[in-house]
């Protein structure tokens, strides 16, 4: 397992976490969700030594996709990770909501992914799971020797995505989270798409989730 490193970025336009994950050994990164500010993300890698190898994406939302198209090609056209199953936001400025930021966005992901995808990058072993929700294509990413998940807006601090935007889906949602990411050991460590990173052992106990069985199928 690499040495490595977990920066957090902030970026708008509504305080959307962009991970950068540091494989200090190698100098590479990946990026989740460079939704904006693509000059900043990079100046930061820059600052470090360190090259983007990657950019995964966990869902199609306005918040997460509006300028990695921007920040790939800064970047030197590196690949875009990201589900088939969420083509019809990754497609559709009306569906992310791009079009009402007036900056129509579509991405199309250079490597598709799906539930049980493994793959290495930047030195990393990632397993995709897909956690459909928050969105007909969100997916999650793992890092099993890290012990690091990304979440995206699949799973929050005591809480968990909305799930009243265009494909989501509670009864989805409440399964996701409670038969497949709360499988995984409470020693993993919980990164998502807005707000503070937690533990999953602690959203196993305390997560709002469990409110929603009654949603479940």
């Amino acid at each position: 397992m690499p040495a490595f490193e977990i920066k957090t970025l902030q970026v708008p336009p509504i305080g959307t976490n962009c991970y950068l994950i540091i494989n200090l050994d190698a100098k590479e990164a990946l990026v989740v969700d460079p939704a904006s500010q693509p000059e900043r993300i990079k100046a930061f890698l820059d600052s470090r030594g360190v090259k983007p190898a990657g950019i995964l994406l966990t869902h199609g939302h306005f918040d997460h996709i509006l300028q990695v198209n921007e920040f790939k090609e800064l970047c030197g056209g590196i690949p875009v990770y990201g589900s088939e199953d969420e083509l019809p936001l990754f497609t559709d400025p009306q569906m992310n909501a791009t079009a009402m930021t007036g900056h129509p966005t579509t991405v199309m992901p250079d490597i598709f992914v799906s539930d049980g995808t493994e793959f290495t990058a930047a030195g990393f072993r990632v397993k995709v799971i897909s956690t459909p929700g928050h969105t007909i294509g969100s997916v999650c990413y793992y890092f099993e020797a890290e012990k690091i998940l990304i979440s995206g807006d699949t799973l929050f601090s005591t809480d968990f995505g909305r799930t009243d935007f265009p494909t989501g889906s509670m009864a989805q949602l409440y399964y996701s989270i409670t038969e497949k990411l709360f499988k995984l050991p409470d020693d993993v460590a919980v990164y998502p798409g807005h707000e503070e990173d937690t533990m999953l052992g602690v959203e196993k106990e305390r997560n709002s989730i469990w409110m929603y069985k009654n949603y479940y199928g």
